[in-house]
């Protein structure tokens, strides 16, 4: 809806009011009046979980896209500073250093909102700790209506997406065989995208769809590849899910010294706000200066394993409360008679580690998801992109969901262990697939931008702007 119909500013207003609607029902679910009957607060919740998810399935790779597409510079360019040094302004460098403080204020938001919330609920109920996130959102239509004329906003053209699954659907005709080496073959040769370019096919040959230029193919074809590339999230994912569920459950079997037990999940966001600026200011300028390329395929690869890192943490810290509980592998539901908690004689700080490595994890993985589906997706395509991306987090909660059954005593350090098999499992995997396509990062980064039009009449006016001469302007600007 957002790329083809109604550009990225409608989706976004249109996905805030479906939120908005949803956190109002999420309190109701929550008030005294409601909470007292078990079924009617479980079914309010349920829904208003679904109408909040419908609104940030429409929010979020929006907002996401809408944020980047502000910067006004979009090819390498060479300027002079005032001390007199020429450096090179790289777009690339400056997405990814606007996703980095994105993802930073999301953290803030987090970290202030869910320490609110514990304690709201804690001291007061749970429907305090659903109104307070709900008052902040009712700002956003107030600041989306300030920036309604200021954001430059990319024009919705069409059906762009359908366009791009038949090219896709083209280049595969004459490639499928019985032999399934001779498919692979052919599917590998080389001219898969090739083939399907408007000037690889005679005039009289071209479907009617196929309004759009050789360039714009070559950025379909980088936007596959991205989602390919999205296709081993699911097994980072796990790791990261671990922190709103058995993470939690496990602090509560330690001696908490009065914090609830679910505060500790706040050490994630507080980790993020200090060290995405320290990545930002000083890791990543240093490495660039020392001449070492950490491209986004090797940042995601070092992502995933320091999420194997965090699991294998996890997996230790649950083998010492298993043995220093009283309640031996029962930890989880071990009480005094009055029905007063025994904690393992561990100090839930212990929990800090795993928390910090899934922090350095989700500024190598998960930012550069972001960066990486707007940089590689076409430019009337980036909306859908960022939706594949944060569909895998989708995926891995499924995954989450067949795994519960070790979720429990005795069997909870198999779960982290599994979890660190399966990311590091994910990682290599991804780094065997994709190191291809990260010796040929800055090739892609500099495609020329193409141009998909509505009808071909469309598409000859365009191909009239293309051929004229370039004022002396456009010389001075190109230079």
């Amino acid at each position: 809806m957002a790329d083809e119909h109604w550009g990225r500013y409608k989706a976004i207003c249109v996905s805030i009011g479906i939120a908005i609607i949803g956190h109002v029902v999420l309190v109701v679910s929550a008030v005294p009046a409601v909470i007292t009957n078990t079924n009617a607060a479980m079914g309010t919740f349920m829904t208003g979980i679904v109408i909040m998810g419908l609104g940030t399935g429409g929010f979020k790779p929006n907002i996401s896209t809408l944020i980047v597409e502000q910067i006004p510079v979009t090819t390498l360019i060479v300027k002079t500073l005032p001390s007199g040094e020429r450096v090179i302004t790289d777009p690339t460098i400056t997405q990814s250093r606007i996703y980095h403080y994105f993802y930073l204020f999301i953290n803030i938001g987090s970290l202030v909102g869910q320490i609110a919330m514990v304690y709201a609920e804690k001291y007061v109920g749970f429907w305090l700790a659903f109104l307070l996130p709900t008052l902040i959102f009712l700002l956003t239509p107030g600041v989306m209506f300030w920036g309604r004329k200021r954001y430059s906003q990319a024009k919705p053209e069409g059906s762009v997406v359908s366009k791009a699954f038949k090219i896709m659907v083209l280049a595969q005709r004459g490639r499928w065989s019985i032999n399934p080496v001779r498919t692979w073959k052919l599917m590998h040769d080389g001219t898969f995208w090739a083939s399907v370019k408007p000037s690889a096919i005679a005039p009289e040959n071209r479907p009617s769809w196929m309004t759009f230029d050789d360039q714009w193919v070559d950025e379909v074809r980088r936007g596959f590849a991205a989602c390919a590339v999205f296709a081993w999230y699911p097994l980072y994912w796990i790791t990261y899910n671990q922190i709103i569920n058995n993470l939690t459950t496990q602090a509560g079997t330690m001696e908490l010294h009065g914090l609830p037990s679910d505060i500790l999940t706040n050490l994630d966001p507080l980790a993020l706000v200090i060290l995405i600026p320290l990545c930002d200011q000083l890791l990543y300028p240093a490495l660039r200066k020392a001449g070492i390329r950490f491209t986004p395929i090797k940042k995601i690869t070092a992502g995933f394993f320091f999420g194997t890192a965090a699991m294998i943490w996890s997996a230790v810290l649950q083998h010492y409360i298993y043995k220093r509980s009283p309640c031996g592998y029962g930890a989880n539901t071990c009480y005094t008679d009055s029905g007063a908690p025994l904690p393992a004689t561990i100090n839930v700080w212990a929990q800090t580690g795993a928390y910090i490595l899934i922090a350095i994890s989700e500024i190598l993985a998960s930012i550069t998801s972001l960066e990486y589906a707007f940089s590689k997706a076409p430019r009337n395509m980036r909306s859908l992109v960022q939706a594949v991306a944060l569909f895998t987090n989708a995926i891995s909660a499924a995954i989450c969901e067949a795994l519960n059954p070790l979720s429990q005593d005795p069997l909870l350090v198999w779960n982290y262990g599994v979890m660190a098999v399966l990311s590091f499992f994910g990682g290599a995997m991804f780094w065997w697939q994709f190191k291809s396509l990260d010796a040929a990062e800055d090739e892609l980064n500099m495609l020329p931008e193409g141009h998909a039009v509505a009808s071909l009449k469309d598409m000859e006016g365009y191909q009239d702007e293309q051929s004229r001469p370039p004022t002396p302007r456009e010389i001075v600007e190109k230079n």
